[in-house]
Parts: structure tokens; sequence; C-alpha cells
């Protein structure tokens, strides 16, 4: 390939470069398989032009499209015992999470931060998909706990926003653990009456929806997020039925009382400001009601 780098001019060089892949300058919608222009994606926060379906995106990303610009403190992620049970299915599960950290660049699944939305401090945890499937493990119960201690010493709203194939099976009974453990902190939220609103977004399954991501004063999803605790392929191959149409998408939960209202990612900022007004009743709650909805 000497010959050819000795030809392409420098300017289509980067085109050709490892660092300009397809992968990084394309992506394809889960829904509809278009290719969308990443910049395109980016424009859109990352919704599809073609059929409004919301990809996933990185925690980081999150927190910067609704925190207000240079509001946002990260939370260090605490330090747990790595691999307590010794587990191994193809790999280790110590080369698993090695490998993982090292593309991610994170130290598990839940990122943690405080910040200001519409100049309301509030404390958020946001599962980033990227890392093992969102699952929930020691780190990232851990981490939601941290994250609403932060909460209560700042007397302050928790949000939390769900993106997660549920309980990380490499950690067994000690990740189902967490379940009870993060829904008994979130009692200490209702103790001061500090509002608890959670983002539900595509997919939100397992042990993270049949726990904390289902006990907030407020459940919020994205369009078309798929949101139950077994998957639909599960539940017709166990009962041998088929599912009704859009059976476990958010439409279909808001429909039949799941979930409280469902938000475009453009309109989620705003909402949200809204919603911490209402439950901290800082303005005129029927005018504010009335932009709600």
């Amino acid at each position: 390939m000497n010959w050819f780098k000795k030809i392409v001019p420098p300017g289509l060089k980067k085109i050709f470069s490892k660092k300009s892949s397809t992968k990084e300058l394309w992506l394809k919608c889960d829904n509809c398989e278009a290719m969308i222009f990443h910049k395109d994606a980016e424009d859109s926060l990352f919704v599809c032009p073609e059929c409004d379906f919301h990809l996933k995106v990185s925690a980081e990303l999150r927190f910067q499209q609704l925190f207000d610009e240079g509001s946002i403190t990260y939370i260090d992620c605490p330090d747990v015992p790595k691999d307590p049970l010794k587990f191994k299915d193809q790999k280790k599960y110590v080369d698993r999470l090695k490998e993982t950290r090292s593309k991610t660049n994170k130290k598990d699944s839940i990122v943690i931060g405080s910040g200001n939305i519409n100049s309301q401090q509030v404390v958020m945890a946001v599962h980033d998909f990227s890392f093992m499937g969102g699952s929930l493990g020691m780190a990232a119960g851990e981490s939601i706990i941290i994250a609403i201690e932060e909460a209560l010493n700042n007397k302050c709203p928790f949000i939390l926003c769900a993106s997660s194939g549920g309980a990380r099976m490499q950690e067994g009974i000690l990740s189902l653990m967490q379940m009870p453990r993060t829904t008994v902190m979130l009692q200490s939220l209702r103790e001061e009456r500090l509002p608890y609103i959670v983002l539900l977004t595509n997919p939100t399954t397992g042990g993270v929806t049949a726990s904390y991501a289902m006990l907030g004063d407020i459940h919020i999803a994205e369009p078309k997020a798929l949101i139950g605790f077994a998957g639909p392929r599960v539940i017709e191959n166990t009962i041998n039925e088929n599912l009704p149409e859009g059976f476990q998408k958010s439409e279909y939960l808001l429909e039949h009382g799941m979930i409280d209202m469902v938000v475009h990612r453009k309109d989620l900022k705003e909402k949200l400001s809204i919603l911490l007004s209402i439950l901290l009743n800082k303005s005129n709650v029927s005018k504010l009601t009335f932009k709600l909805f």
C-alpha cells in the first residue's frame, strides 16, 4: 500500500486513515436501519431524521444535553471488588472488565454528577449502555447510593437516566443485592421530601426495571423506548402467544398507566425544569402544569 500513500493527496488521506473509519463517520439507526452522517446525528441530538427513533447516547453526552453549560461536576465512582465470584464464561470476568474499561474509558456502567438544570441544582446518575449493556453490578449500585447521598447532603432532587439490560450475570447474587440496597436508599429521599425523577430510555429491562427505575415520583420515557422486565421474544416463547402491537414500548406503557409522560429528547430539559419547579413549589403551579402538557 506504499504506492497508494504516495499518490493520494493529503486531504484524502484522512478519509482512508484508521482514525476516520466508517464507523466514526456514519451511524446506523437501530429502528429503520438508515445510515446517518455523524455530524447530522449530533445536530439532531442523536435522533434519527428518518424515523425519529432516539439512538443511544453516552452518559457524558446525556449530562451535556440536560445540564446548564459549565455546571457539571462529575463524582468519582467507588472502587469495589473486581471479581469476588471468580466468574468465567467465554473469558474471565476480570479480563472482560479490563477490556470494557479500556474501550469505554469508564470505571463502570453508571456515571454520576451534580449540576444545574435551568439554574436548579440536581444530582443525576446515568446508565451508559456501552459499558456491558449498562448492567447493574456492585459498582453501579454503590454509585447510585453515593448519588442519592449527594442529593440528600445538598437537599436537591435526584434524577436517574436508565438504559440497561438488567443485573450483571457475572456478579450473580451480589448484583441482585443492589436492587434492595438502592430501593432502601431511595426511601431516604422520600423522608426528606426530595423529588426523584426517572428518565427511561431504550432499552430499560431486567432487574433495573424491577427495582429503582420504576420507583420514581415521576417517570418520563423517550419515544419508542423498550421498557419491561423480560424481553418480548422471551415472553412470546414462554406463553406461546403473540403480544399486542407496541407491547413494552413507551407509548404502550403510557396508555396503560405505567409511566407519566413520553417526551422527545429535544424537549427533555424544558420538561424537567418545569417538573422540578412544580415539585419544589417554586412557581405558579397552574401555569407550569399548562406548559407541561
